[in-house]
């Protein structure tokens, strides 16, 4: 941690301005890479607590250390000793390297698994038509964003541990640093997006006249746009105030990092009060005498999917909000990164793999594609006239316009409350 390296900079600095010029018969005042030893006389032990730094890697780091000036200058401290006299837990480091090589595997695995679902799900709702229409935009625009945050992640990964930027925490290079801008930038948005899906649908409840095309522009220039300001806004001050590193990580001490922080918690916030009024608005809905039964169960399969969408909100990500950094680190790791790392894999099951318009559309089309062939291939053998020929095209329209089963399907995106 570049906080770990500035401290012992500070004590190394501090070391050797106190003790240049004080020459003393026996053994000279030093920095010793690892703590500052005063000047002593031959025989003399000297004690000297472990230095601060030492409570970045160990909470018991209040020990002692010792050495003893002989004539043959500073006796030598086994680094183990050191270790253990100021609370290092040497054994404890190589589990957390096992510990951490494992979350890598387990997000790389989950944001892949999401990316190809992600990609799956935005074929799926382009090539058909009828799924046209401005909530399944929306979800386009919410994929859009998961996909490109597993995509930074990837980029991410490889620029800082495959090719090695960040060995020191000295300023590192400008390409390094705007993978991490994209980076942030990713994670921002998809909160941002989550944030849109919630006010869309509490504006589809809430709101009696609708106006879908004035709402989406503002949707679009809240998902992509609020992000461009905060991340803009900390890039320049990580650039002028705080240029160390690759700005990888994130120190106690960076207050710039509240700056991406806040618009995160505060749309966590907002999706959170969102998700009460919709439960209230459809609670009321249900109960009303007024409404017909067919419309009853309308709104019960909404309230449904919408305690379905309570991970999508960013419910989950409360608990941990105002917990210290140091606290549940392993449980935090295991739950930002590896189940946050299969959220859009979610997204695209809740949005389009489970959704009731795009698998009747699915099915449609399959039946249409398969009567097609069918039919298709019994004409080889019939070798029919034009005029038949033309009455077998106006028989195959006339059997997908009047199917109930695909008048149905034909309905998809005309009614937005019928699935979310």
């Amino acid at each position: 941690m570049c906080d770990v390296v500035n401290e012992i900079e500070l004590e190394k600095e501090r070391c050797e301005n106190s003790t240049f010029g004080n020459f003393t018969s026996g053994c000279q005042g030093m920095w010793d890479i690892i703590a500052c030893w005063p000047s002593a006389s031959v025989g003399e032990v000297v004690t000297i607590t472990c230095p601060t730094y030492f409570s970045y890697f160990s909470d018991q780091h209040k020990g002692n250390l010792s050495k003893t000036c002989t004539a043959d200058g500073w006796t030598e401290m086994h680094p183990f000793d050191i270790a253990v006299n100021c609370g290092y837990n040497l054994n404890g480091t190589g589990d957390d390297g096992k510990f951490f090589w494992q979350v890598k595997i387990g997000y790389t695995i989950g944001h892949s698994v999401s990316l190809i679902s992600l990609t799956t799900a935005i074929v799926i709702l382009c090539i058909f038509r009828k799924l046209h229409c401005t909530r399944n935009y929306i979800h386009m625009h919410l994929f859009v964003s998961f996909i490109l945050k597993a995509i930074a992640v990837f980029i991410k990964d490889v620029v800082l541990y495959e090719v090695g930027e960040v060995d020191n925490c000295s300023s590192g290079s400008v390409g390094c640093k705007v993978v991490i801008v994209f980076f942030q930038y990713c994670i921002m948005a998809s909160f941002f997006w989550l944030l849109v899906e919630g006010l869309y649908l509490h504006a589809l409840l809430a709101v009696s006249f609708f106006s879908e095309r004035k709402y989406f522009w503002a949707y679009i220039l809240i998902g992509w746009g609020g992000p461009t300001v905060f991340i803009t806004a900390w890039s320049i001050a990580k650039a002028y105030y705080n240029d160390v590193g690759c700005w990888d990580i994130i120190e106690n001490t960076d207050v710039f990092w509240w700056i991406i922080k806040t618009p995160i918690l505060a749309s966590i916030l907002m999706n959170f009060i969102l998700f009460i009024c919709i439960i209230r608005i459809l609670r009321q809905k249900i109960n009303c005498p007024d409404i017909g039964r067919n419309e009853s169960n309308q709104y019960s399969r909404l309230a449904k999917s919408t305690l379905l969408l309570i991970p999508l909100f960013g419910i989950n990500f409360i608990v941990f909000a105002f917990i210290p950094e140091q606290v549940k680190t392993e449980l935090r790791l295991v739950f930002d990164l590896i189940l946050g790392s299969f959220q859009g894999f979610v997204v695209a099951v809740l949005y389009c793999f489970l959704n009731g318009e795009v698998q009747a559309e699915i099915k449609r089309k399959w039946r249409r594609w398969h009567l097609q062939r069918y039919m298709g291939s019994d004409t080889k053998y019939q070798h029919p006239s034009i005029g038949s020929s033309n009455n077998f095209s106006t028989q195959i329209t006339m059997l997908t316009r009047c199917s109930p089963k695909t008048r149905r399907g034909s309905s998809a995106c005309h009614d937005d409350l019928s699935c979310i």
